[in-house]
């Protein structure tokens, strides 16, 4: 990794009256797996299409190494698509449909033979040249729609949510596979999704859309930890969102409070962010739920820096943990805390104590809030 492959450069779409994409800016790095990551209708899937050539921008435009895109043909480009639905003819068996490119090209028969047998090794098919598609599992269908892609040896794998078929557990396995390959092959791959955990268990670097927009770029460690504002916070993950205000500043950092307690935060990353508000300035906190402390109540939690007392609404045991939903009065929104620890005080109820660590809470860079719309040019991945 290192040099750039493939830039967006202030790239717009529009459907009619429907923008579909606004003035996106993107850089990739060759060998990365960037992961194209938002709700329904963000403009993933129209961005990945204009990277294959099945659009052209109305304004910007792509480059593959430096060589604009613009009018290039999708078979003229160094892209292969695998697409949601497969798209495998069902009139052709594995070997059929995994060679079918090759032939088009009008290759030798020992050389589409060397490679489709080379192929269906790398995506574990072995031996299952001749089955048909009928015949094989969802899985199986997948990985021949990948090997159909691969064995065009494309420069840029282009990947539109290829699991969204699968059931749970199958999608956990395919997903696994497809980063192994991708690492091992080191291809450049874009991947679009709108499934949260797929796009970080997967990706070296996730651009999250919203509204045609790029908002925000960075691994999946920074996205979780320190999203631009609340809207990825919320799309990346589950996120309590806790409003309080800015206190005194001292020497040792600046006091905070939160529902009427105060809060001393340390020079870290978020006392710099502090720092540049005025004193009584209100603010918008975020803490992950299984950075809460939790426990039976007391006016003080072991190892809290800020304790509230609250009720539980409800709660689910989900295995390695106990999902929690609490009320504390005095604070807008119901709190999520994920509890890995329920075996050492059991399973709580009624009135409970709740600590945060100041290091745990994190506030915000952008001031706009959930409508930020961030789109800085100098977003390379």
């Amino acid at each position: 990794m290192g040099q750039e492959h493939v830039l967006l450069n202030n790239v717009s779409k529009k459907f009619g009256t429907f923008q579909a994409v606004s003035q996106l800016t993107l850089s990739i790095e060759e060998g990365a797996f960037v992961t194209l990551l938002g709700p329904s209708g963000c403009g993933k899937t129209t961005t990945l299409r204009m990277l294959a050539g099945f659009y052209d921008p109305d304004e910007g435009d792509i480059s593959f190494h430096g060589a604009l895109q613009q009018g290039i043909p999708p078979d003229k480009r160094e892209t292969a698509i695998v697409f949601q639905e497969y798209a495998l003819f069902p009139h052709m068996n594995v070997f059929g449909n995994v060679s079918y490119g090759l032939r088009i090209r009008r290759l030798g028969k020992e050389e589409i033979q060397r490679r489709v047998d080379e192929v269906l090794d790398q995506v574990g098919l072995r031996g299952l040249h001749g089955r048909f598609p009928y015949e094989l599992s969802g899985g199986q269908q997948q990985r021949v729609a990948l090997a159909r892609s691969l064995i065009m040896k494309p420069r840029i794998l282009l990947m539109d949510e290829p699991l969204s078929n699968l059931d749970a557990k199958l999608r956990i396995s395919v997903r696994r596979e497809i980063k192994q390959l991708q690492s091992q092959l080191q291809i450049t791959t874009i991947y679009v999704t709108h499934d949260q955990e797929e796009a970080l268990s997967l990706s070296d670097k996730i651009a999250v859309m919203n509204e045609g927009r790029l908002i925000q770029v960075g691994s999946a460690q920074e996205l979780y930890a320190r999203p631009i504002n609340p809207w990825v916070a919320n799309f990346v993950g589950t996120a309590n969102l806790i409003e309080g205000e800015i206190g005194e500043q001292t020497e040792r950092g600046t006091m905070v409070r939160i529902n009427g307690k105060e809060l001393l935060v340390e020079k870290t990353f978020m006392e710099g962010q502090l720092r540049s508000k005025s004193s009584n300035t209100p603010m918008l906190f975020m803490i992950r739920p299984e950075w809460v402390l939790i426990g039976p109540a007391v006016p003080s939690l072991p190892g809290a820096d800020l304790t509230l007392i609250g009720s539980v609404l409800s709660r689910a045991f989900l295995g390695s943990f106990v999902r929690y939903w609490a009320r504390v009065e005095g604070i807008a929104s119901d709190l999520v805390i994920d509890d890995y620890q329920s075996r050492i005080h059991g399973i709580l109820s009624g009135e409970i104590a709740i600590g945060m660590k100041q290091s745990d809470l994190y506030v915000f860079p952008s001031t706009e809030g959930e409508k930020a719309k961030i789109n800085h040019p100098s977003m390379v991945i």
